[in-house]
């Protein structure tokens, strides 16, 4: 099954823009045009969807996408409750007919086969046929479609096809420069200035990397981990290694050197 979270009307999400991606997917969407964001792991893709969601007043939600996700977790199945059979709408389905935005997270992670699913609603037709029921639902107004994939992890396997890439609006991400990232993670996580800015810096060191043996690079998120365990009360090299080398790498050589970089870039307590 699916892991689905629906977001309803709360505090708006954090995000600060870092280039043209809010026109961009305010235009998308009141053309009726399906978006796809492109980046890496932890760069703000979802916290993205959420503020958008919010700013245009529209329920959010969110599909996790996994390699054992199937067209029916996203439409919907016959389920058997008290005795009757009963059709229970997938999360696809229900965003379809209330007019919510459907995030559909590292959507490459889904079967190729599944994400067929999505290719008249991602082009003019706007409908969703649903083979089970005999139907074709057309798209409430309001809704929106938006997948997200990391290009990092792509492979022959595991790629988007050309028929579902061209029939959407692609907004790509990456990591905020460093001003921008540092207000992020004193908003985030409540440290001081100086704390964010060590903490960028180390994160910008660590990109500059080349070696196989990274997982992925120091993101957003993990520096605002860093952050936050800082702000417990934790020495921030104890926090950094906790929240940023362990989760990075497996790699003996490769964590030390990560340790050795921490130790460089942050001090050993806060002031």
């Amino acid at each position: 099954m699916s892991t689905m979270i629906e977001q309803g009307r709360r505090s708006r999400p954090f995000y600060v823009p870092v280039s043209t991606e809010v026109a961009v997917f305010e235009a998308a969407y009141r053309l009726g045009l399906s978006i796809v964001l492109k980046g890496p792991t932890g760069c703000g893709k979802t916290r993205f969807v959420e503020a958008m969601a919010h700013d245009l007043d529209r329920p959010l939600i969110t599909v996790s996408c996994h390699d054992d996700l199937t067209t029916a977790d996203l439409v919907g199945r016959y389920l058997l409750r008290g005795g009757e059979t009963e059709w229970v709408d997938g999360p696809l389905t229900r965003a379809v007919r209330e007019g919510a935005i459907c995030y559909l997270d590292e959507v490459v992670e889904a079967r190729q086969d599944t994400t067929v699913v999505l290719h008249p609603l991602a082009d003019h037709r706007r409908q969703l046929p649903i083979e089970r029921l005999g139907v074709t639902v057309d798209a409430a107004p309001g809704f929106g479609l938006v997948v997200s994939y990391n290009p990092g992890y792509q492979s022959v396997l595991k790629d988007l096809k050309d028929s579902t890439r061209q029939r959407m609006v692609a907004i790509e991400f990456g990591y905020p420069a460093a001003h921008v990232e540092e207000n992020i993670v004193v908003a985030e996580a409540g440290v001081s200035a100086a704390c964010a800015t060590d903490l960028v810096r180390l994160a910008q060191a660590v990109r500059r990397l080349e070696t196989g043996g990274l997982r992925e690079v120091a993101s957003t998120r993990v520096l605002i981990a860093a952050a936050r365990l800082t702000a417990e009360g934790l020495p921030p090299r104890v926090a950094a290694r906790a929240a940023i080398a362990g989760p990075l790498t497996d790699d003996p050589v490769v964590s030390r050197g990560l340790v050795e970089m921490i130790d460089i870039y942050l001090p050993e307590s806060l002031a």
